[in-house]
């Protein structure tokens, strides 16, 4: 599907207190609640029916599913009993670990779990069958409501599901997550800052913990201290070592969460301690420091206590970082935004995001190694003014993610691969061109192009002016993204975007010649062998004159002129109204017609009578039009081919337009002028 381009101009980060609705009838959750109570029957979610096509989009269920209300699978259901706490979170049937983990981290930190589970929330007097939950989604924060039917199977809950079997909230949430990415099959394999971000609004890291700075433990202690959510995980190398139990205890392509970071005494020593939980409720480390290893006898009942250290086999448990080094192979942080923080949090991040589109044949150029379109990608330029305090540098997170993929898992999509690069800016404004690109190696770039929704690293650079390219890894691939800027002190970022703007010529006027040039004779000839006695000819007889021209011009290759494009040229040249071309009219056309044809042979680079439509910005600009990103993007949805290419009629028609169209724009009062400047995003 084509996708309209989004103005990437920067934007503030949405806060939650403005959740949008999304349910189709345009209604939120009170009103639906109360017409509900009011009619007295129970909500039936008509956007997320309880059928087959919630479930799953690739096959049919394994087993016979029934959908039931927590009121039919137990006595007494309660929404929350005791708190909603880590040991809530049990897997079920689905692969969604990732999104279990994610949960498990989300009840460490009480501000944040209230913003996407409302907890005013019961199945008590006024229980109608209607919850909502909110999450994150592209620097917008939505409001998702579902009934509470869920799917069982033998009368139990079949998927995510309570240690206590009459609490629902946590299998109440995944459905509404499941409802946001389109079914619960779409919740298969996932990567837990994914969750993370949506739950937060936060901006994930990810580190290889083989090659962890030297300073890990504090950046997870620090982490942790934030309200972070901290995610880890084992690789797997085959499909048939995922979800396999080590002799340790420990699961390969798993996705647990840190819950806690601690220095106990042990025999007279500071032992630094991590605390990790397994989102199955069970299975657990079983090395140094677990929940029955001899180490705890040596620690004192108080240190115990303080540590909340149990022996239950309730998928939570302690070991030695040194182990945990050792052991696991990938931690993903999710930092919070300013807005999700307690407001005496010492440290916040200033934010910045832009939104935007990959657009086929604008706007998808690749990464660097496609020179001849990566520059067409979008440009953001960054303003680093403020050094980090006490140092020299400028600290700043850059994270690229693709929006709106795992919905799309049903009609085939997958996750793109994505990254950035980091240019320092040449001091110039407007988007850069090729040349620049060619010539100026990176500054920065992403670790790595990789299919993960998000891409994101951490760079200290010094104060100055940067330009941020976008990118999928490939040319011509189609997304929406959004790029979230998170800098220690305040970053300004603008979009490089070209503002629109026309620099013609005066437009010539018929005008007898005193002597009339070789070719100018060679028309009259012709024109007067077509048109008769008044010279003028209709658009079928221009098409003829034109095409029976062009062929006799050897540096040109090109199919013949339609009879549209014949048609554009008189609305463009005549002046007398008459439908008709006058010869003197024919004239000043053929001397415009003669600089596009150059032009159009400077931008077609393989001499096949096509140019490419990454070449358009600079072709139309050569012609005196310089277009923004939206404007240009419309124009090669209108006049390209399948293949990226405009051949030399489609690009004629396209000049004429814009030539039609400044004419009427000069016309127009200044009010009416800005008002379109600021629509089209000038």
């Amino acid at each position: 599907m084509p996708y309209l381009y989004q103005d990437s101009k920067p934007r503030p980060p949405a806060h939650p207190g403005g959740a949008r609705a999304t349910h189709s009838s345009g209604k939120g959750y009170e009103e639906l609640k109360q017409e509900c109570l009011s009619r007295g029957v129970l909500f039936e979610d008509s956007d997320f029916p309880a059928c087959n096509s919630s479930l799953f989009f690739s096959e049919n269920p394994p087993i016979p599913f029934v959908w039931k209300r927590p009121g039919d699978i137990v006595k007494d259901p309660k929404f929350i009993l005791g708190g909603a706490t880590r040991t809530d979170i049990c897997q079920g049937d689905l692969g969604d670990c990732w999104l279990l983990a994610a949960i498990a981290s989300l009840t460490l930190n009480e501000k944040t779990l209230a913003r996407v589970v409302p907890l005013n929330q019961n199945f008590g007097p006024d229980y109608a069958g209607i919850f909502h939950f909110q999450f994150w989604q592209h620097n917008e924060w939505l409001d998702v409501v579902i009934d509470d039917r869920l799917p069982t199977f033998k009368g139990r809950l079949v998927f995510l599901h309570s240690a206590e079997l009459n609490e629902f909230w946590s299998a109440l949430l995944e459905k509404a997550y499941a409802k946001l990415n389109g079914s619960y099959e779409s919740l298969k394999g996932g990567s837990t800052i994914e969750a993370m971000e949506d739950f937060t609004g936060g901006i994930g890291e990810m580190y290889d913990v083989k090659a962890a700075p030297d300073n890990f433990y504090e950046i997870l202690e620090k982490a942790l201290k934030r309200c972070s959510m901290v995610g880890c995980s084992i690789d797997s190398s085959s499909a048939a070592e995922s979800e396999a139990r080590n002799p340790f205890g420990l699961v390969k392509g798993h996705a647990y969460s840190v819950t806690g970071i601690e220095e106990v005494s042990y025999r007279g020593w500071q032992v630094q301690l991590v605390r990790i939980r397994n989102p199955w409720g069970q299975v657990e480390w079983n090395g140094p420091w677990s929940d029955n290893s001899p180490e705890w006898r040596s620690v004192s009942p108080s240190e115990r206590r303080r540590l909340s250290q149990t022996a239950r086999d309730d998928g939570e448990f302690w070991m030695k970082f040194e182990d945990f080094k050792v052991h696991f192979d990938k931690v993903e942080i999710c930092n919070l935004t300013p807005d999700a923080l307690e407001d005496s949090t010492a440290h916040k991040w200033e934010v910045t995001i832009h939104q935007g589109s990959w657009v086929r044949g604008a706007t998808a150029g690749g990464c660097r190694n496609f020179l001849e379109t990566f520059w067409t990608n979008p440009q953001i330029k960054l303003h680093l003014t403020e050094k980090d305090d006490g140092q020299d540098d400028c600290t700043f997170i850059a994270a690229l993610m693709q929006k709106g993929r795992r919905k799309l898992k049903k009609l085939g999509a997958e996750m793109l691969t994505i990254g950035y690069s980091i240019y320092e800016s040449p001091g110039r404004d407007g988007h850069l061109g090729k040349d620049f690109f060619r010539y100026h190696p990176s500054k920065a770039r992403s670790k790595t192009y990789i299919n993960l929704r998000e891409v994101s690293h951490r760079f200290k650079l010094p104060p100055g002016d940067y330009i941020l390219i976008p990118t999928t890894f490939e040319p011509h691939q189609e997304a929406d993204f959004c790029l979230r800027i998170f800098s220690e002190k305040k970053a300004i970022t603008e979009d490089l975007d070209e503002n629109v703007a026309i620099d013609l010529p005066e437009p010539l006027h018929p005008t007898p010649s005193p002597q009339e040039t070789e070719e100018e004779k060679q028309f009259r000839a012709l024109f007067e062998k077509i048109s008769g006695k008044d010279m003028e000819i209709s658009a079928e007889e221009l098409e003829y004159v034109l095409n029976a021209v062009l062929k006799k011009t050897k540096n040109i290759k090109f199919k013949n002129l339609s009879l549209i494009s014949c048609r554009n040229i008189i609305s463009l040249m005549d002046t007398s109204g008459n439908g008709k071309l006058e010869f003197s009219e024919f004239k000043v056309f053929w001397e415009k017609m003669k600089k596009w044809i150059s032009i159009f042979l400077q931008f077609d680079f393989d001499k096949s009578g096509s140019m490419s439509s990454y070449e358009l910005r600079g072709a139309l600009k050569a012609a005196g039009y310089q277009l923004n990103n939206y404007l240009l993007q419309l124009i090669v949805l209108r006049y390209s081919d399948e293949q990226f290419q405009i051949e030399f009629d489609d690009f004629l028609n396209c000049l004429i337009r814009l030539e039609n169209a400044s004419r009427v724009f000069q016309a127009l009062s200044a009010k009416t002028k800005e008002f379109i400047n600021l629509n089209i995003g000038e």
